[in-house]
């Protein structure tokens, strides 16, 4: 009786009958002998075949045939004094469907696969994700997400779910997607920062995983229409150095959890985990021009970093402190959300806020900071914006009836990807990217 496994337990089998659901990726044919590459969702293995009338039948099968594959799991012996993969000497094949096009690409060769463009990458994405490594990005961002809810459950948030259609941007601006609610204009959401700020008069900590959309009009290497963001909120703070320590410790229970259950996958982009201390070195936005500036002729002329500017200071973090990441704090309110807690003054004499973002790797994957708590400050600060207060009633509500000093963030999950890995373009790291040009597949 044969034992239904997947390909990452075969090494438990060894010398045991089984079945193996996947697909046959390829096939190297000797004339008496004849090996197969079949994947299944966990990994691949080779399958030997060495019987006359299952060589016949596998010969009329084409690559990606559906299968179940019934044989053996034998070690074979060490080579060069290496320990060999297990092997499946097959004694039955069942193929569960045909096969009418070849693949336009091959999906079995890693270097096919890493020389293709981004673009021919994605239009033919069906496809190229059943190739183990671009599959392998994926796996580590389900791993992200296991550890990150893991840990904020462990520090005792709770999981929430927020509507996506709203009425009002978070944010503002043009970065709004409209739709059509039923002859009303609504929005899809750009963040779910009302809803979780809401939430932390109920639950006091709270957090969510869940897609939020930019109408971004730049179509570059780091930008999303649709992306997943890791958001949590957090009450009862005293700044928002308490939402930073919360990140740090959250960012190497993540490292921690990736160095023990994604180690092949990571080493497939041969990545490197960053080192995450005690604590993450910080620099005042200020005074990271200044740096940028003086030692490295960086100009600019907004008041914010740009993408350049993020390169230059993380290298320099990196080649002064050895670490990865930066904080990047007290910047402009005007630069910021409306709800941004202000902070000191800034050199300028121009107000500051509370506010701060996480740069890892040359690129910014965090944004966060201290909100405002009190209801008339928050209404003032929404009218300094030029927006009316009696449009965000349904917001404003909780803080009428007294809500804590609270802060909260959001993370990027494909921009930490990226980094992680060492890709090219964040759309690699979604599913099924969407950006200005692209709405399919």
């Amino acid at each position: 009786m044969s034992t239904t496994i997947q390909l990452a337990q075969a090494a438990r089998f060894l010398e045991q009958p089984v079945r193996i659901q996947g697909h046959l990726q390829s096939m190297r044919d000797l004339g008496q002998i004849m090996f197969l590459v079949v994947r299944d969702g966990s990994a691949t293995i080779q399958v030997v075949v060495d019987k006359a009338d299952l060589q016949t039948r596998i010969r009329a099968l084409a690559s990606e045939t559906p299968c179940i594959f019934t044989g053996t799991l034998k070690s074979p012996p060490p080579k060069n004094g290496q320990q060999q993969r297990t092997e499946l000497l097959l004694t039955e094949i069942e193929p569960l469907s045909a096969v009418t096009h070849a693949p336009p690409v091959e999906i079995g060769k890693d270097s096919k696969i890493d020389n293709l463009g981004v673009s021919t990458l994605l239009d033919y994405r069906p496809l190229t994700l059943r190739n183990e490594k671009v599959r392998a990005i994926f796996k580590i961002e389900a791993e992200i997400l296991k550890a990150y809810r893991q840990y904020l459950n462990n520090q005792n948030f709770v999981e929430i779910h927020s509507p996506k259609i709203v009425a009002t941007g978070t944010e503002g601006g043009a970065q709004l997607f409209k739709i059509d609610y039923f002859g009303r204009t609504a929005y899809l959401a750009q963040s779910p920062q009302f809803y979780k700020q809401i939430m932390v008069g109920a639950f006091e900590r709270v957090f969510e995983v869940g897609p939020v959309y930019r109408a971004e009009e730049h179509d570059t290497t780091r930008h999303l229409n649709e992306y997943i963001s890791l958001d949590f909120e957090m009450g009862f703070i005293e700044s928002e150095q308490d939402v930073i320590a919360m990140q740090v410790g959250l960012l190497r229970a993540i490292v921690a959890h990736l160095q023990e259950h994604c180690t092949r996958e990571l080493a497939m982009y041969e990545a490197i985990l960053p080192h995450i201390g005690a604590t993450i070195p910080q620099i005042r936005l200020t005074e990271a021009q200044q740096l940028l500036s003086s030692q490295y002729g960086w100009v600019s002329e907004s008041a914010d970093l740009d993408g350049e500017g993020e390169k230059l200071l993380c290298n320099h973090f990196e080649k002064t402190e050895g670490s990865d990441l930066v904080y990047v704090t007290d910047y402009p309110h005007a630069i910021r959300p409306f709800y941004a807690m202000p902070g000191a003054p800034l050199e300028s004499g121009k107000a500051g806020s509370k506010s701060f973002d996480l740069l890892f790797r040359g690129l910014e994957i965090t944004t966060g900071g201290q909100r405002i708590h009190q209801y008339e400050a928050l209404k003032e600060s929404i009218s300094s914006r030029g927006l009316n207060p009696e449009e965000f009633g349904d917001y404003l509500l909780c803080f009428k009836h007294g809500m804590p000093p609270h802060g909260g963030l959001a993370i990027g999950l494909e921009r930490l990807a990226k980094q992680l890995l060492g890709l090219p373009s964040v759309k690699q790291t979604a599913l099924f990217p969407r950006d200005i040009n692209r709405i399919s597949p």
